[in-house]
């Protein structure tokens, strides 16, 4: 039950939609429901508000309501499985800009943080804001040694309101989830968990700074993406020290050109960081609006992009990687069957599905598509389609996942704006293909081995008493997985079947890890044995599959 110390808040959340014409959403929560005897008593929304659309409308109220519900809208932006594309996109152009609030409290912040004067960490600090959010203020400063740096500091009491206003958004969540018609579809409580999960990684900025640090060394090189150095001696988790970079945003089309860069270039660019970062890396920038992502002027010859604001990154389990990489390169060759079996393969649709009928729905989203010239074919929109249709096959649609569609759709609206030809199809199809053959080459598959190997050998001691053990269960009965009479009249022959495939699993996993071990210890003189070894072994192992009944 709604605690009565939010009925306020809740009411004046309420009266804001009414203002903004909102009246659906009112009507759909049960405790907004007695304003309607009042609501002849609020004045008329004003004329160019009535004029909007209900997007525009939605994205002012939120504004409207603070901070913690523009951080509700961009996650609802980000949801276009569940919110029609109207309002997602008017949603995408919430701004987290709030007043900075006084530069002696930030003084203050980082001087008990660090332990120490500003001017003993700091040669200048500015306390005029560089930039204000939500969250925390940028202030620029300079180190002792002459370097220029940027100090982010979270907003004092922050934590409080947060929690608070968190209560607040649980709460219209639960009327929204008990009263909503279409609650099923939207799962107002699965957007509180989102904004919830993205403030408590935003409150932390050793987080952020770790986060930095690992994006930086992914890009060591730093031609394509510049990542600013964190200076750790003057970071804590409420302060937070960076290099100075200097660029212009890159959606500031006029700027780019006037520095003489090339945009298609930037545009391809763009599109392969991307990739790079997902699929290479597996560590990706998550909130790469144009604002967080600037055009290094300076670099005529070689333009790259600096990343900046490093709150929100993303990472995806290695099985989904994978399964997502083979998704797309088989979107990329039209292969809608093979869309279909990997969807169940990966297990994001349960299995009892049927594949034809899958396979129809993608090639239904899909073939219109590739009517159009490539160069005006969206990969972003073309997977959110996809999406939206697997949801009738009862796709699970996991949070990093939806991480990696907003960031997609970001990353596409930035090279479509620096070059609206750009074919993202022939850009990422062979750059995705290198990756892939790259980390699923024989050489990246021997280094795996290789790191693997002390784990094996550490477990290697209990195998043969596993294997005993399992070999003496399944012989006395005493493992029945099963209970349909063929299986069980079937049982003992899979028993003999069982006893020759884990014999021959396990001479091949001996010769295997022997083979791993040779190459691990002497690399270059055992190498023609380990092979022999690593051929047998998986030959043996081809040996040990299991195979179907009669």
């Amino acid at each position: 039950m709604t605690s009565l110390r939010l009925v306020p808040r809740l009411l004046r959340v309420a009266a804001v939609l009414l203002k903004y014409q909102l009246d659906e959403l009112v009507d759909g929560a049960h405790l907004f429901r007695p304003l309607k005897l009042v609501r002849p008593l609020f004045p008329r929304p004003a004329a160019d508000v009535r004029g909007m659309s209900r997007g525009a409308r939605l994205r002012l109220a939120l504004t409207e309501l603070g901070p913690i519900f523009v951080k509700a809208g961009q996650v609802l932006s980000t949801r276009r499985d569940l919110v029609p594309g109207d309002v997602a996109d008017e949603l995408a152009l919430l701004q987290d800009q709030v007043q900075p609030f006084p530069g002696a409290e930030a003084r203050a912040i980082v001087e008990r943080e660090l332990k120490a004067p500003v001017t003993t960490v700091y040669a200048r600090f500015d306390e005029n804001a560089l930039a204000s959010a939500s969250i925390a203020q940028v202030h620029a400063a300079t180190l002792h040694d002459g370097r220029e740096v940027v100090v982010k500091v979270l907003r004092p009491g922050i934590d409080k309101r947060i929690a608070r206003d968190i209560d607040l958004l649980q709460a219209l969540g639960e009327l929204a989830q008990r009263w909503h018609p279409n609650a099923d579809k939207i799962r107002p409580l699965d957007v509180v968990a989102e904004v919830e999960k993205m403030l408590a990684n935003e409150l932390d900025l050793q987080r952020e700074g770790a986060s930095a640090s690992l994006l930086r060394r992914n890009f060591a090189s730093g031609v394509d993406l510049y990542v600013p150095e964190v200076h750790w001696d003057y970071s804590t988790e409420r302060v937070l020290t960076l290099e100075r970079v200097r660029g212009v945003s890159a959606d500031d089309i006029a700027a780019i050109e006037a520095a003489g860069l090339d945009r298609k270039r930037l545009a391809e660019k763009g599109v392969r960081l991307f990739y790079e970062q997902v699929f290479r890396d597996n560590f990706f920038h998550a909130d790469a609006h144009p604002g967080n992502i600037w055009v290094d002027t300076a670099r005529i010859d070689e333009p790259r992009f600096i990343a900046l604001d490093f709150g929100i990154m993303g990472s995806l389990p290695e099985a989904d990687q994978y399964w997502l990489a083979e998704n797309f390169i088989a979107l990329f060759e039209r292969d809608y069957a093979r869309i279909a079996q990997l969807h169940v393969a990966a297990g994001w649709m349960p299995s009892n599905i049927r594949l034809d009928e899958l396979e129809a729905a993608v090639r239904t989203v899909c073939e219109p598509y590739f009517t159009r010239p490539l160069s005006q074919i969206s990969i972003a929109e073309l997977v959110v389609k996809l999406f939206q249709t697997a949801r009738r096959f009862e796709l699970t649609l996991q949070p990093q996942l939806i991480l990696l569609q907003k960031t997609l759709l970001n990353i596409e609206g930035v090279g479509r704006m620096l070059d609206p030809e750009i074919d993202i199809w022939a850009v990422a199809h062979p750059v995705l293909k290198r990756i892939l053959r790259e980390r699923y080459s024989l050489r990246s598959t021997l280094r795996d081995v290789r790191r693997r190997v002390p784990e094996w050998l550490h477990n290697a001691p209990r195998m043969p008493e596993l294997v005993r053990d399992a070999l003496r269960q399944v012989a006395s009965g005493e493992r029945r997985h099963v209970a349909d009479p063929l299986a069980l009249a079937l049982a003992r022959e899979d028993a003999r079947r069982l006893h020759r495939s884990i014999a021959c699993g396990l001479l091949g996993g001996s010769l295997f890890i022997g083979a791993s071990l040779l190459y691990a210890l002497s690399p270059h003189a055992a190498w023609p044995v380990a092979l022999v070894l690593g051929i047998v072994g998986v030959a043996a192992f081809v040996a040990a599959w299991p195979r179907r009944s009669r």
